[in-house]
Order: C-alpha cells, then structure tokens, then sequence
C-alpha cells in the first residue's frame, strides 16, 4: 500500500466508533472538549504500546501461537461489555465522578480490537522499510481522531448537557460491540 492508501486506510478505521471513541465522546459530554483532552495522550500512548510489539513482532507470534489471538479476543470483549455494564449502572443524575477515568480510556485502548488490525496489517510494511512513516502517521491521526470524538461529545453537552439517556446509549453500543467480539472469539476458536 501507498502512504495515501495507508493513511486512508488508518483513518477510516479509527473514525469507526468503537469502545475508545464512544469513551472519548463521553468524556466530552461529561466534562468538555478541554478537560476531555487530557484523555489523548492516554489514548495515543496505550495504542502505541499494542501496536508497536504487534508491528515488529505480532505476525512472527500468531504464526507460531494461532490461539493468541482468540485470547485476546475474549479477553476484549469480557473488558468491552465490563465497560458497557458499568456506565449502564451509573446513577440517572450523573456520577459525582467522571464515568471516564484515564485507566478506563487505557484499558479499553490497549484491549482495542482495532490494534490487530493496525500492528499486524497496517502499519508494517511488507518489507520493513517504511515501518518509521507509517507509525508517525498512525500517530498523527490517532490525535486527530481522538480530539474529534472529544469535540463530538461536548458538541453534546453544549446542546443540554449529558443526559443519562445518551449514557445508556454509549452502553448499549459498548454492549453490541463487547457482543460482537464475542461471536468473533466464538469464530476464531
């Protein structure tokens, strides 16, 4: 792939909402778009903590150990729906405290499902050369993204605040997706 292909590539998977955007988003609505960015960096970093070993040496790993990837599937999908139960359970009035902690916006991130794809398909290129470019890139637009879904959700907070309604559709989302992981664990197994 290009740079161009790779860049779109990346972008369009990390604008699909997932577990750490519908976070982010939250964040957003609950405390607005300024506080909600001090989650970034706590994305950025978590993703390049799975994606860089999966980069340079995930492939060589899953070819060796096939049932790895199950594993972290299940174990994704146990944290994702964890997640979606949790913020269902969250008081009607709001929490005294953010439903969005940098430990949740980690966790969630570092269990991304979407880090597969971007250490063992995207990032590396097929002959090791380009591997520096493509995770500068990855990078870059991981922020970008993450500061979009954060301007989403306080879009959301601007427009009536953050209804405990719009809270249970975040877990209702989280829900189907831990759901889904699920029958991928179930598939791959």
């Amino acid at each position: 792939m290009s740079l161009a292909e790779t860049a779109l590539a990346i972008l369009l998977l990390l604008v699909t909402p997932g577990p750490t955007n519908t976070l982010l988003a939250l964040a957003g609505a609950e405390r607005g778009l300024r506080r909600a960015l001090a989650l970034v960096p706590v994305e950025l970093l978590s993703y390049l903590a799975t994606v860089l070993p999966l980069a340079l040496a995930g492939i060589w790993v899953l070819d060796r150990v096939p049932q790895a990837r199950g594993a972290i599937t299940v174990v994704a999908a146990l944290w994702v729906l964890w997640l979606a139960r949790s913020l269902w359970r969250l008081p009607a009035a709001g929490p005294a405290e953010s439903a969005v902690t940098a430990r949740r916006v980690a966790v969630t991130t570092l269990l991304n499902p979407k880090a597969l794809l971007f250490g063992l398909v995207l990032l590396p290129a097929t002959d090791g050369s380009r591997l520096g470019a493509n995770i500068a890139l990855f990078a870059t637009l991981v922020v970008g993204v993450a500061v979009l879904w954060a301007a989403l959700g306080a879009l959301l907070r601007q427009e009536g605040g953050l209804s405990a309604a719009w809270r249970r559709g975040a877990a209702l989302w989280l829900g189907a997706l831990g759901l889904w992981l699920a029958g991928q664990a179930a598939g791959i197994a």
